[in-house]
């Protein structure tokens, strides 16, 4: 995405992948869009089948017990969501690459960031079991919460804030019919469990897990099992059954690495912060990042100035924290935890309670849902 945003404006750029083209085009992941994400999508003019694939979902539910509580965010806050899977939102731009002049070199082993805090800094890597090196202006470490360019960055100058949570999803995803029109997020007797799609055809599920626990401790019909008992009294069409194109456990955690530039190197989406899957702000946070560093680096070639790549880790700062809080929010209210106490459920129930009963408490999480501004 920040590939093409430079494009677009005629700057070069080279974007380095360490997998295949075919790895990254099949990987699962999210699935929620805010605006901010479908805006970028619509300025680049990579939209077409966002638009005509797309879901657009004007609320959601949370959901105690036997009980709905809807979130109406179209009339809370005039905006909407969009459910359109991540893997076909890679798709798309990297389909849209070679018209563009978007250079992509996949399979690129060995990435190292090198002199990052001097005048041209650079990037050695292997392609064909031969050693390159690209020289470049800057370096956008775009490259997740396991990549090499976090650890360019010096440790004594490195602030990070770590939480980690007691347990994880269990997702499944199936071509069968969602279970309900919107999404449900659902806290019950029976611990936290997701119900989300990806069309009116492909579903998403999930449920909570203790830490430890093992996919072969879970066949599928167990699973199918688990999500008829919480999701049959709740859902509008129920839970329909079948073979699973995707099943795995991830951990849950909140993470954030403030030092987001370090002299010409600037990190954007998971390789500075991590979420919690609660809210879905995974990937729309790393498309603000974008937002914000793309404007950055278009205002230093088109007019010499500097100010935007200074300000660009308080700006994307700002807007994560605030994701952060509602993200590790939403997980304390709809999850149980291992040591939580009967008093500690009253509370949640009462929370849920005020959230049904007020407006401007479902306002305060449609906004964030749906998105905060840039």
């Amino acid at each position: 995405m920040l590939g093409h945003l430079l494009r677009a404006e005629g700057i070069d750029c080279v974007i380095l992948e360490r997998q295949a083209r075919d790895y990254v085009e099949s990987r699962i992941r999210a699935g929620v869009l805010e605006t901010v994400t479908t805006d970028i999508m619509r300025r680049l003019g990579i939209d077409a089948r966002m638009d005509t694939e797309g879901l657009v979902e004007d609320g959601f539910n949370l959901a105690d017990g036997d009980r709905l509580v809807r979130i109406d965010i179209k009339a809370l806050t005039g905006r909407h969501v969009t459910v359109y899977g991540q893997t076909e939102l890679t798709r798309d731009l990297i389909a849209a690459a070679p018209a563009r002049d978007l250079e992509i070199i996949f399979e690129a082993g060995d990435l190292v960031p090198h002199e990052v805090d001097g005048s041209q800094p650079s990037v050695t890597f292997t392609k064909d079991g031969v050693a390159q090196t690209i020289r470049a202006d800057f370096i956008a470490g775009c490259d997740g919460f396991h990549g090499p360019s976090r650890r360019a960055i010096p440790a004594a100058l490195a602030r990070e804030y770590h939480h980690e949570y007691p347990f994880g999803w269990l997702g499944i995803l199936a071509d069968v019919p969602p279970c309900h029109d919107e999404l449900i997020y659902a806290n019950g007797p029976r611990g936290f469990a997701l119900a989300s799609m990806r069309s009116p055809t492909r579903s998403r599920y999930y449920i909570q897990v203790a830490q430890g626990e093992r996919l072969e401790d879970w066949p599928e019909s167990r699973l199918w099992d688990e999500l008829e008992a919480r999701f049959n009294p709740l859902s509008r069409h129920g839970v329909t059954r079948g073979p699973a194109l995707e099943m795995s456990i991830a951990p849950l955690r909140s993470y954030v690495f403030e030092t987001m530039r370090h002299g010409r190197l600037f990190l954007a989406g998971d390789a500075a912060h991590i979420v919690p899957p609660t809210g879905a702000k995974g990937l729309n946070l790393a498309a603000s990042d974008v937002a914000y560093l793309s404007d950055a680096l278009i205002d230093f070639y088109r007019q010499g100035k500097d100010d935007g790549l200074l300000a660009y880790q308080d700006r994307a700062l700002s807007r994560i924290w605030k994701a952060e809080r509602f993200s590790w929010t939403l997980t304390r209210l709809m999850h149980s935890f291992p040591d939580q106490n009967r008093f500690e459920r009253r509370m949640q129930i009462a929370d849920l309670d005020y959230i049904a009963s007020s407006e401007a408490a479902q306002t305060s999480i449609a906004e964030n849902y749906v998105g905060l501004p840039l």
